[in-house]
């Protein structure tokens, strides 16, 4: 391979493994590429992309030796076919969800092992699991994303009228409070208010309904309140 600038080229380099990023067949390259991932896995497993998770319940030793073994597996898979994992980056962490154990499970790559880190809570495709299983993390983490897209149109737009607010709001502001709202809809009345809160506040900023108390000015926009929302999303 070599890489092409304005006309220039570098010099060629083999290249052992792996898929050219940016080109239109390279995702299904290397779908192809890692399709055989799961056979060498007797726990369970799944992928996404080039994010893979395997986990099983640990009940006894046997458990824990199954879970290493498909770990060893991981390694001489990636070995085999020239993939190497980054254990920093990709599979360097470990979450017990519901009780506590302090088994090490390690991971081989190039000769080394390495431990993987125990943690309590764990981000995947934006949603924050904890060993609790409570969802107050990433209502957390909503409310502030939420909140910065809010700050922002709140300084670039002081008129706002109730179609442009609509417009902002729903394709700015809510999305971060809803995503992925079917995994982690909460539960804890504190956890609802606080997602209601940004909603609250957002309203407050169209022109001439700002006094007015929240369900009216939800009125005024045609909106529902957050939690009726999920509900409504629930029935469907």
């Amino acid at each position: 391979m070599r890489v092409t600038v304005n006309g220039d080229c570098s010099h060629w380099s083999p290249v052992w493994s792996g898929i050219p990023q940016g080109s239109v067949l390279g995702p299904l390259q290397f779908l192809i590429f890692v399709n055989d991932l799961p056979n060498w896995i007797t726990t369970h497993i799944r992928m996404f992309a080039d994010d893979t998770k395997i986990w099983t319940k640990i009940t006894c030793s046997e458990d824990v030796d199954k879970l290493q073994k498909d770990l060893d597996n991981l390694s001489s898979w990636s070995t085999r076919w020239l993939l190497q994992f980054n254990p920093e980056k990709c599979v360097h962490v470990m979450m017990h969800v519901g009780h506590s154990d302090n088994t090490r499970y390690l991971l081989q790559q190039d000769g080394k092992k390495w431990e993987l880190k125990s943690v309590t809570e764990e981000r995947d495709l934006g949603v924050t699991t904890t060993s609790d299983l409570k969802v107050s993390r990433q209502c957390l983490n909503a409310v502030r994303k939420a909140s910065k897209a809010l700050g922002m149109v709140s300084r670039q737009f002081r008129n706002l009228d109730k179609a442009s607010f609509l417009i902002l709001y729903k394709g700015f502001i809510r999305p971060y409070l809803e995503y992925a709202i079917q995994a982690w809809s909460p539960y804890l009345k504190k956890d609802i208010e606080y997602l209601e809160k940004v909603q609250r506040r957002a309203t407050k900023l169209v022109k001439g309904i700002g006094s007015m108390p929240y369900s009216k000015r939800l009125d005024e926009l045609k909106l529902t309140t957050l939690e009726k929302r999920r509900l409504r999303g629930d029935f469907d």
